[in-house]
């Protein structure tokens, strides 16, 4: 019988404020699971959005109202119809394949069926700020091979030139967090082609993003916001050439790898990205995250201090996690 061993919320504060277009942050604030089977436990971490409607509250609530339901024999996949896509799914959707491979004596990678993953390559973010203070941060950091630059909309070109002159041999992509308005996406993105950017995440709201199926882009487009789950993902293929999975929204890896697979098979590029959080949040995305276009899993590079049986970080070169850990 798989029983609910708790639910709670940490903090875990971050080195540097952290900005995007929406707001500032000081600290992560991650829900953390554990289920127990026996004398085996397995544990999966989740980041609630208030961009997605949630909070630390609300999620351990929802985590909580299917206390009963694991007691009654409810399972992993069972859970993807008892509950919505979200961050509380996505806790315990963790928790359960974390429970699986300690019970088994398998790896994760082994469970899902999938080749045993090697390291990635992630992106380093940069904090919306001044030109100025962003491109002194991409010379602190300019020896990382991938940068993600956050950016909002007026200013954001004064903000990539002062970065691309800092790091001069760094790829760089943007995430404007649905900050741009339609009628800067074509002078924007050709201005971005010409300072080497390779890919622009989310420029529109999701709401209003059916105009990008009219504008040209040389650049490769991602949506973000825009994709969470499966369902709709053929609607989003003439506005976007690439999407971010995250498992935050997806509920959790389990759905996270079917949509990867519909995704690519539709010709969709595949990004694998986070909301910041510890190495517990990482670790499935990991898996996740083999052979991706590209990695953004840097959260616990912008902790103060990750957990204790952490991911390795060489650089921005991420290995997969140790069981301890988890899966």
């Amino acid at each position: 019988m798989v029983l609910l061993k708790s639910v709670c919320h940490e903090s875990w504060p971050l080195a540097a404020a952290f900005s995007i277009s929406r707001g500032t942050k000081t600290s992560a604030e991650v829900v953390v699971v554990e289920l127990t089977e026996g004398d085996f436990r397995g544990r999966g971490e989740c980041v609630p959005y208030p961009r997605y409607g949630e909070s630390v509250e609300s999620v351990m609530a929802q985590i909580e109202s299917i206390r009963n339901d694991l007691a009654n024999g409810m399972d992993r996949i069972a859970l993807q119809d008892v509950m919505p896509a979200g961050a509380a799914r996505c806790a315990l959707d963790g928790a359960f394949w974390d429970l699986e491979a300690k019970r088994s004596g398998r790896r994760a990678w082994q469970l899902a069926g999938e080749a045993e993953p090697g390291t990635v390559t992630t992106v380093y973010t940069i904090s919306l700020d001044t030109p100025e203070k962003m491109g002194a941060s991409a010379k602190t950091n300019a020896a990382r091979p991938l940068m993600k630059l956050k950016l909002t909309g007026e200013g954001d070109l004064d903000r990539v030139a002062a970065v691309r002159e800092n790091a001069p041999n760094t790829e760089l992509v943007v995430d404007a967090n649905e900050g741009w308005s339609p009628d800067m996406v074509e002078p924007f993105s050709a201005e971005l082609a010409a300072l080497g950017v390779t890919m622009i995440e989310q420029p529109l709201p999701a709401a209003d993003d059916a105009v990008l199926a009219s504008l040209a882009h040389p650049i490769p487009i991602c949506a973000d916001e825009s994709v969470h789950t499966r369902e709709g993902l053929a609607a989003l293929a003439d506005r976007y050439d690439m999407i971010n999975i995250k498992l935050d929204k997806t509920g959790g890896l389990t759905e996270g790898l079917a949509l990867k697979r519909e995704a690519e098979a539709a010709g969709l590029g595949i990004m694998v990205g986070c909301m910041v959080g510890t190495s517990l949040s990482m670790a499935p995305a990991v898996l996740l995250g083999q052979g991706a276009a590209v990695v953004d899993l840097d959260g616990p590079l912008l902790l103060a201090k990750d957990r204790p049986d952490g991911l390795t970080f060489n650089g921005s070169v991420v290995s997969p996690p140790a069981s301890s850990l988890w899966g």
